[in-house]
């Protein structure tokens, strides 16, 4: 959630903006870019092992809402009111799950040798929350104005510029977990960010206006499923990301924007 918090914003921001158009773009964008960029450059650093309820549930349900935004999107050009209702359910349902496994799996967390006072995280979180929101709208804003600069769709922006912006805390988390020795955080980092953007932040923004859904992005969301198959696929047999998935991941975000290119 906290690596997905730009999304939310920028989304949420641009739907009350009546930029909407630009949610999708962002979400699907980011999706992508998480697992072939992100989960591309962590794993070719360093093996990433994966957790079997991962490879089990976790993936498997990514692909799935990925499916059901899809079938929302081309059901109307648009992402309504009472589909927003439904993937905010099945954002309570994957929470009801994550918590469940909580409680199943406990680990002992070792204690910092001194805690930071709870004064001093409110505010750090306030002011991590107030500079999101801030950002979110000085994205848009530039996001649009370059858009219309260059003669460029709010699709390919949303899907490049945009997505890679609010993308950045999920790769210094990914990238710095798997220099640490802590791969394993990459992949649950990636997967469950990519849940929460369709489910939450599509989710959200459809509540607040409904979400336009260009026929350019089924084959944006048909590429974001492909992705995540991709990334099932490399993992089920070894239950780890290993170098040569990471750079077959590279070379399929180096085709993708080489069509996106083509595209604009």
């Amino acid at each position: 959630m906290g690596t997905s918090a730009p999304e939310a914003a920028v989304s949420i921001t641009a739907a009350l903006e009546g930029s909407a158009a630009i949610t999708i773009g962002n979400v699907v964008g980011s999706n992508i870019l998480n697992i072939l960029i992100i989960l591309g450059i962590s794993s070719v650093i360093v093996s990433i092992a994966v957790a079997k309820s991962t490879i089990m549930y976790e993936i498997p349900y990514m692909l799935f809402i990925t499916l059901l935004l899809l079938a929302f999107g081309m059901s109307g050009g648009e992402i309504t009111l009472v589909e927003g209702v439904i993937l905010w359910i099945a954002f309570l349902v994957y929470l009801a799950y994550l918590f469940r496994m909580a409680k199943k799996d406990k680990v002992e967390v070792e204690e910092k040798e001194k805690e930071e006072p709870l004064w001093k995280l409110l505010l750090l979180t306030l002011i991590g929350l107030g500079l999101i929101v801030w950002g979110s709208d000085v994205t848009v804003n530039a996001a649009t104005a370059i858009a219309k600069a260059l003669g460029m769709s709010e699709r390919f922006i949303g899907l490049t510029i945009v997505a890679l912006g609010t993308s950045l805390p999920e790769l210094f988390t990914s990238v710095s977990a798997a220099r640490k020795g802590k791969a394993d955080i990459a992949i649950g980092n990636i997967v469950g960010s990519n849940i929460f953007n369709i489910l939450f932040v599509v989710g959200t923004t459809a509540l607040i206006t409904p979400v336009v859904f260009a026929s350019n992005f089924i084959m944006d969301t048909l590429i974001a499923f492909a992705a995540g198959v991709l990334l099932w696929l490399c993992v089920v047999r070894k239950k780890k990301l290993t170098r040569t998935g990471g750079i077959l991941m590279l070379l399929g975000y180096t085709a993708y924007f080489a069509y996106l290119m083509l595209q604009s």
